[in-house]
């Protein structure tokens, strides 16, 4: 079994108490299917567990595979620079039928954002090195596909579906005593 080598820290994207007793980290891609229903399985989760779950999302565009995976990530980063990576996170994968460069406008434009400091983001590759980052710190803790997650560092190796993560948590939380 992986272990997550790159450990959580503050500027990762997290919902949740940074002291729950359990941590879900995924590594996902705004363009994969699997990933498009593992986010509303996360979510479910997050309501399930409550403030025992802290939740991390990590970058891991598939660029073979998926044409807008990488500058989906980017805007991404570009909201949390300006406070809404949750609310871009959260209508990507609501919007991933649909994903291409004018969705990416029009979401920055739902939320406010100015689409011309988005476009000269994107052309400037502002945000890639995170992106990169997030995707580098996944190669090195094992993951070779999207989703991947980790409960508590060890990489959840099961299928991703609602009941599976749900006993993973469960075993984790009675292991940390909570």
């Amino acid at each position: 079994m992986s272990q997550l080598k790159i450990p959580v820290v503050p500027e990762d994207h997290s919902q949740g108490d940074a002291a729950a007793p359990c941590t879900l980290v995924e590594y996902g891609d705004y363009q994969c299917p699997y990933c498009g229903q593992a986010y509303s399985v996360v979510k479910r989760l997050q309501k399930h567990f409550g403030k025992r779950l802290r939740f991390v999302f990590r970058n891991f565009p598939l660029n073979q595979a998926h044409q807008y995976a990488e500058v989906a990530a980017e805007t991404a980063e570009f909201a949390a620079a300006h406070g809404k990576f949750w609310e871009m996170h959260d209508l990507l994968y609501e919007n991933q039928d649909r994903l291409d460069i004018d969705l990416l406008a029009e979401l920055a434009e739902k939320l406010q954002l100015s689409v011309k400091d988005l476009q000269a983001a994107l052309q400037a590759g502002t945000y890639r090195s995170r992106v990169r980052a997030d995707f580098s710190g996944g190669v090195r803790s094992g993951v070779n596909g999207t989703p991947s997650f980790f409960i508590n560092g060890q990489r959840h190796d099961e299928a991703p579906g609602y009941q599976e993560l749900v006993d993973a948590i469960g075993r984790a939380l009675t292991a940390a005593g909570g």
